[in-house]
């Protein structure tokens, strides 16, 4: 049972990322016989090259997604080394699930409506005395909001992650250690701690800047237009109603792929050069150093909270003129007229989230259990690959694959799509978990007579359930949160809350579109609350006193050695 669940992951999982880079190959080279095009060629490369400002397309993609993860990575790294291990910390950790459970779209929009020429912080300077002028991180021809939005929202998912790695490093000791050398904290940061963090934050540094290089909704809502991004021109090109032109949308496609890996090599050899390639700066004797960041949290934590009242007042407000503080008149008129409509969207989408949430689960816990068992799991860069390759140009390919198998099964399409993009965040939530648990639990319900399935769902089920739960919210708002996969796949004939709030966040109606940023931010933030919830009703219910009393003739596993 376990050999097919693991064969079923490398179909479902990691099979279809060959048609899919073959399928964006192929059609660059103006093969694509669906469209009568049956002789190869680079014809697609020079009507691409051609397109105009396609250069400066390319410069504000490469820049909003380079700067955006290097402002995330120093933003972490000063926090971190201002507030780990102190009270300042546990205000931290407490705040990142409430973040991290603001999608992107959602973030984006309170963004807009916050730091626009007309939004909630002009209105405020006004109201003051001051004079905000033409000021504005919307849409602005430089990227600066777009860049600015990006950090903000990537730097709690790498708090988030640095958490296990720094727990692994034992910062407390190398800070002693260092202390006793005559280094400050700060030094003992940087010289030590550093070279040490920065190589095991790889994957997840990597997945920020594949985001940033490929975001498509956020740069719609808040990147520039004339020209957009390199990412947005390419799902233009995409969605061009001349098939014809599809081959060039391969070649940018391909293009954003080639710039991807090309940024993560260029990141790997900074980060070989820092910490091993050059060390000399690590032992050059200087012992005191001094680095900002112990407020530095503050703003990451209000900006992205302050959207959800402002998204909030803008849903009730019948009339606001600016430069008003706050609306002349209120109304629930917007949402009467978009009930109906917003209780589909909610159902499909929960209903999307659940199926390939509860599909990606039964994968990521069969492959967790067949590696214990065999010792062969997956390898780790095969399970970044969806998370670290640019969406649009996997996209491109799957889609391209799809064209070939006969039928409109759009929704399958769909959900296949999810799950393969929330697999690799579920199989990451419960690794940790599912190596650090203790398997003389099992051995012993074994010897006591359970077989091997059922000493699995009455012994270690329970003690995993608290990790199970929070992987289910965090497969959940991945789900939520998929913008490309859900339209491009499902052919626009698969609605969901993201796929809407992109489309209505371009409109005129600030209203609608504040109802929802809201929806998409309230649903996976009611997900985030429900699993936690859960996890410390999990937690509380096996460590209750008659829990306790039944697992006492565990006190005599612990003592004896861990036999793996």
């Amino acid at each position: 049972m376990l050999f097919l669940l693991f064969i079923a992951t490398l179909v479902i999982c990691c099979l279809p990322l060959v048609p899919g880079l073959i399928g964006i190959l192929l059609p660059a080279l103006s093969w694509l016989p669906m469209t009568d095009l049956t002789e190869p060629g680079f014809q697609a490369f020079g009507l691409a090259f051609a397109w105009p400002g396609i250069q400066t397309s390319v410069w504000l993609t490469l820049s909003t997604g380079v700067i955006s993860t290097l402002m995330a990575m120093v933003f972490t790294f000063l926090i971190l080394q201002k507030s780990w291990g102190s009270r300042r910390w546990h205000t931290v950790e407490s705040w990142l699930s409430p973040i991290l459970a603001i999608p992107h779209v959602a973030f984006a929009i309170g963004f807009a409506f916050t730091f626009s020429s007309t939004g909630i912080l002009a209105r405020i300077i006004t109201s003051l005395g001051g004079d905000p002028g033409q000021f504005s991180l919307l849409q602005d021809p430089y990227g600066l909001g777009l860049t600015l939005a990006l950090a903000m929202k990537e730097t709690p998912f790498l708090l988030l992650m640095s958490i296990s790695v720094l727990q692994q490093l034992n910062v407390s000791r190398l800070l002693a250690v260092g202390s006793g050398l005559g280094y400050n904290q700060t030094a003992t940061w940087i010289n030590v701690i550093l070279p040490q963090w920065l190589p095991k934050m790889r994957l997840p540094i990597f997945a920020v800047l594949a985001y940033g290089i490929s975001v498509v909704d956020m740069a719609m809502i808040l990147g520039p237009t004339r020209p957009p991004t390199f990412a947005v021109l390419v799902w233009q090109w995409f969605n061009d109603p001349d098939i014809s032109l599809m081959p060039r949308a391969a070649v940018g496609a391909l293009m954003l792929l080639i710039l991807g890996l090309a940024l993560m090599l260029l990141f790997r050899g900074l980060e070989w050069l820092l910490c091993r390639g050059y060390p000399q700066w690590q032992y050059a004797g200087h012992r005191q150093h001094h680095l900002p960041g112990r407020s530095l949290h503050w703003p990451l934590i209000l900006v992205p909270l302050m959207v959800i009242p402002v998204l909030v007042t803008w849903s009730v407000a019948l009339r606001w003129r600016f430069p008003d503080l706050l609306p002349s008149r209120f109304s629930l008129r917007f949402w009467q007229q978009e009930t109906t409509y917003v209780a589909d969207l909610v159902s499909t989408s929960l209903l999307l989230a659940a199926i390939s949430t509860l599909i990606a689960l039964i994968l990521a816990i069969g492959c967790l259990e067949y590696r214990e068992k065999t010792g062969v799991g997956l390898p780790g860069w095969l399970i970044a690959m969806p998370m670290v390759l640019p969406q649009v140009s996997l996209l491109f390919g799957i889609q391209v694959t799809t064209y070939l198998i006969p039928g409109q099964h759009y929704l399958l399409w769909v959900i296949w799509s999810h799950v393969l993009f929330v697999f690799p965040y579920l199989y990451l939530a419960l690794d940790g978990p599912w190596r650090s648990f203790d398997r003389r639990y099992t051995q012993t319900a074994s010897s006591l007579g359970l077989s091997a399935l059922s000493a699995w769902w009455r012994v270690k089920r329970p003690m995993l359930m608290p990790a199970i739960c929070m992987a289910i919210a965090v497969g959940c708002s991945v789900s939520l949160a998929q913008y490309l996969p859900t339209l491009s796949l499902g052919a626009g004939r698969v609605s969901t809350l993201t796929t809407e709030a992109v489309a209505l966040a371009s409109g005129q109606d600030r209203r609608v579109s504040a109802i929802y940023g809201l929806l998409q931010g309230f649903v996976p933030f009611m997900l985030f609350i429900t699993a936690m919830l859960a996890s410390r009703y999990y937690q509380t219910k096996m460590t209750s006193p008659k829990t306790t009393r039944n697992s006492e003739p565990h006190v005599l596993i612990r003592e004896k050695p861990h036999y793996k």
